[in-house]
């Protein structure tokens, strides 16, 4: 994690600041210090204190960051959540980077903790999807946990989903379920999208070890838990949203994968400001 916090760091800073940043230059003197305060301008869950502070570290070892409150808490309207101390010219360099990478993840696990507290009580588990923008995954999965919620598959790379592409070029389920045992390890489980009840069956018969519902109602839902009868996880997709989450959660499965949580989130409302 702490590798990839890095690399989304410096290409951002670099793509912000490029030859260097003119406006600050031209009227800050050098040695100016400043203090400044992180101060919430909405109620969140708060998401990517310590990625902020790498900015910050990134442009000058010296500055000083002290967090006032932890990831994955709440936090209401016009609390201080960090205060800086530093050169006037490095905090200003870094508070856009800083604030878009907190504000995108505070919204982020923002959303995922409105999501879980829609199904509590229910069994099922709130998970995030590869909707994420190319580049801070990483970062948008970190956020996802710390509201609550689970990850999924970070990649292609780290698990195995056979979707409606893959099955119709392998020619059907039962083909490319038995394609994926015979050449992965006993460690891997193979997950099918099914579209109906009928795919259902098929991904059963081929001992898939997760069936994935894909955009069926909560009666088809039903009827799928029914049949499946704990012979395999169950996960819902498609169509999930605040309005949806309980009423699919009743149905009895097991994970709902939302990719609103990632793919057009409401940033968190925070600003910087001098003392």
């Amino acid at each position: 994690m702490q590798f990839e916090v890095e690399r989304i760091v410096r290409t951002s800073l670099k793509e912000d600041i490029g030859l260097g940043d003119i406006t600050t230059s031209v009227t800050i003197a050098p040695e100016t210090t400043a203090r400044a305060e992180l101060v919430a301008k909405e109620d969140f869950i708060l998401a990517g204190l310590e990625v902020a502070a790498e900015v910050f570290r990134m442009l000058d070892a010296d500055v000083s960051f002290e967090p006032l409150r932890g990831d994955g808490s709440p936090v209401k309207k016009g609390e201080v959540i960090a205060w800086l101390k530093g050169r006037a010219a490095i905090l200003l360099q870094g508070e856009r980077v800083a604030l878009n990478l907190l504000q995108r993840m505070s919204g982020i696990a923002t959303v995922t903790a409105a999501y879980v507290a829609e199904v509590a009580g229910t069994k099922a588990v709130i998970v995030d999807t590869r909707k994420t923008v190319p580049g801070l995954r990483a970062l948008d999965k970190y956020a996802v946990r710390m509201g609550g919620g689970r990850n999924h598959r970070i990649g292609l790379f780290d698990g195995v989903l056979i979707k409606e592409n893959h099955i119709a070029a392998a020619g059907g389920i039962g083909v490319a379920v038995e394609r994926a045992r015979q050449q992965l390890p006993h460690t891997l489980k193979i997950e099918v999208e099914t579209p109906s009840l009928a795919a259902v069956e098929e991904a059963l018969a081929a001992r898939a070890d997760i069936i994935m519902l894909d955009n069926m109602s909560c009666a088809e839902m039903r009827q799928a838990v029914e049949l499946i009868a704990g012979r395999a996880l169950v996960e819902a997709s498609g169509g999930v949203n605040l309005d949806t989450v309980k009423e699919i959660a009743a149905t009895g499965v097991d994970i709902i994968s939302v990719g609103a949580l990632t793919h057009s989130v409401k940033a968190a409302d925070i600003s910087m400001l001098f003392e």
